[in-house]
């Protein structure tokens, strides 16, 4: 079964045990992923609408963060909801250790040595996390590059 079949099955059991949040959540993913695949003239595959709901929980977590910072919290709340909705749909996060040995082996291969070469360690940590296949977070190797180079 994809994940849009999932995410379809989801919701109609989610209708049926009338669960108004996670209904609005599926339905909102449901509809991006049909848009993509409008705009692509076909399906999209797993990986695809994995990346499309990485996308969507990056616009969750911005927009709850903007929501704390105005002092909304019962709207930053709503936008966490959806943040754990559509966290089950993803494959699990890399850890802050296996982001640390990725950003040491990338600094070793690439030779990278100052906050100049940060492209180069990012590309080449970014690849070996993604050949993981857990959902990576391009801001926390961004972060883990910075401080390894910043020495």
């Amino acid at each position: 079964m994809t994940l849009a079949e999932r995410i379809t099955q989801d919701l109609t059991a989610a209708m049926k045990a009338k669960d108004a949040a996670r209904t609005s959540t599926l339905r909102m993913a449901k509809a991006a992923i049909m848009n993509k695949e409008i705009d692509k003239h076909g399906a999209l595959d797993d990986a695809e609408a994995v990346k499309l709901l990485q996308g969507l929980v990056k616009q969750r977590e911005d927009s709850a963060e903007q929501y704390t910072k105005a002092g909304r919290g019962e709207l930053a709340d709503k936008e966490t909801a959806e943040i754990a909705v559509l966290k089950a749909y993803l494959p699990a996060e890399v850890s802050e250790a296996e982001i640390a040995a990725a950003v040491e082996k990338a600094v070793a291969e690439t030779g990278a040595a100052s906050p100049r070469d940060m492209g180069k360690a990012m590309k080449a940590a970014l690849a070996a996390l993604a050949a993981s296949g857990k959902a990576v977070d391009g801001k926390r190797v961004n972060e883990a590059v910075k401080q390894k180079l910043a020495g």
